[in-house]
């Protein structure tokens, strides 16, 4: 099987795109790849998706633990004739304790690299650098051992230069270079305030990575790829044929929030939820008139409210369906966007304030930076939908909208720095409140089955 994990010096280095160029590339090859994501992020697996047509699973050790990673490497790449991995931040890059002397690469693509034995290949942009760029990624290299990564891909650069610079910087560095990706309009994905423009939103992306795809089978020297990552290059027979799981019988229906303002979930939360015995109903909430029929449960996830505030104030019937079903007891989770949809008002993106579904209290308004972002745990006193007391539960948080009624009910202790604060409310029925929840490898998704079963 061919494994890979593209990673880089750092952020903003073109890992998304070069990634979906390589997908489409060994799709079309036929390979019938598969794909994952370092750490938490949600917007780039939706990339990924785009390329495949199937999930792409986040990889990350601190929301589910090493062995929940293997698990999830093991079971999601299982048939498929190649598997590629997408790196966070930098290839060291990971999560450092307050309360512990770390290197702080816990978490980091080099970690995950390191704990399921992918071949680690660096994407780096090469502009303002020649051979110092050889002395860059010889350190990168030989930074830790065992050493992981493999190969250079050179993006965002001119056939001259890797040409002209390309045979020196292998030589010195003693790393091979594969290739490079040239300046491509294709492959500038525009961002905004939590990163990237979600997939769905950009309307030719299929062409888009296409493009990028075939102009990597022209400019990357695929049979080095497969020799660096000590892989052989079987032009596809190397795939297997793989059935989806076998279909469970369903105790519960749980509606859950997905369209272009709610659309941050992680797959290994559903797949969580369906292997504990539910089924997942997708619905709108700017353009469904209700929720569907015969739920038992409700998931309102994150996503981008804050942009669509006039459509989801304006589709009322869907407001007062929610509120009905919350405030009679309907098991529900929200977070972080799905949280500020409860709330009482939202200001949007141009700064005009829109009521909501006004379950709980609180006005959100746009705060101009980063709202207590990063890793944590949280915690709480009593018991409740989600929660046992005393229990540590991680989680991430990362949004630049906050609410003026936070929540009292749980408490965060942020990894970097130890710092507390309460949040959220948190009853027999309900769990709201920023935290990113992840449900894979852990019993919260059985407790809000089991909630909804009751």
């Amino acid at each position: 099987m061919f494994k890979v994990l593209l990673t880089a010096i750092s952020s903003n280095s073109g890992k998304t795109a070069v990634t979906c160029g390589l997908l489409s590339l060994l799709k079309r090859k036929g390979y019938d790849p598969c794909a994952f994501k370092c750490g938490p992020d949600y917007i780039d697996p939706m990339f990924h998706r785009s390329v495949l047509g199937i999930s792409s699973n986040n990889l990350d050790v601190f929301l589910a633990g090493e062995d929940g990673v293997r698990e999830i490497f093991a079971r999601c790449s299982e048939g498929h004739g190649a598997a590629v991995c997408e790196g966070v931040m930098g290839f060291y890059d990971g999560v450092k304790r307050f309360d512990e002397v770390e290197s702080g690469d816990f978490a980091s693509a080099h970690h995950v690299a390191d704990l399921l034995d992918i071949p680690a290949v660096l994407v780096v942009r090469p502009k303002g650098a020649a051979l110092t760029l050889a002395a860059v990624i010889k350190g990168a290299t030989e930074f830790r051992a065992p050493r992981r990564i493999c190969g250079v891909i050179f993006n965002d650069c001119s056939e001259a230069y890797y040409r002209m610079y390309g045979p020196q910087i292998e030589q010195e560095s003693g790393v091979p270079v594969l290739g490079y990706v040239p300046h491509m309009e294709e492959a500038d994905f525009e961002s905004r305030h939590l990163g990237l423009m979600t997939a769905e939103e950009i309307g030719d992306l299929a062409e888009r990575i296409d493009r990028i795809g075939q102009t990597m089978e022209e400019t990357i020297d695929l049979e080095k790829l497969f020799e660096a990552v000590g892989a052989e290059d079987t032009d596809g027979d190397g795939a297997e044929e793989h059935n989806a799981a076998a279909e469970r019988q369903a105790d519960v229906r749980i509606a859950v929030a997905r369209d272009e303002a709610f659309n941050f979930i992680y797959a290994e939360t559903l797949a969580a939820l369906e292997r504990a015995g539910a089924e997942i109903v997708f619905f709108s909430p700017v353009h469904d008139d209700s929720l569907p029929d015969d739920i038992d449960g409700l998931y309102l996830p994150g996503g981008y409210p804050e942009l669509y505030g006039k459509q989801l104030s304006e589709n009322t019937a869907m407001l007062e369906s929610i509120r009905a079903a919350v405030q009679s007891g309907l098991p529900t989770v929200a977070e972080c966007g799905g949280f500020l949809y409860l709330s009482a008002s939202l200001e949007d993106a141009d700064g005009k304030d829109w009521p909501m579904a006004g379950v709980l209290p609180g006005h959100g308004s746009n705060a101009g930076k980063l709202v207590r972002f990063g890793y944590g745990y949280i915690s709480a006193e009593q018991d409740s939908l989600l929660l046992r007391a005393g229990e540590k539960v991680p989680v991430h948080e990362f949004h630049y909208w906050d609410t003026t009624a936070d929540g009292t009910d749980m408490i965060l202790t942020k990894v970097s720095n130890g710092k507390q604060w309460n949040f959220g409310y948190a009853g027999e029925t309900l769990y709201a409140g920023f935290p990113h929840l992840y449900l894979g490898g852990r019993q919260l998704a059985e407790r809000f089955v089991s909630a909804c079963k009751r």
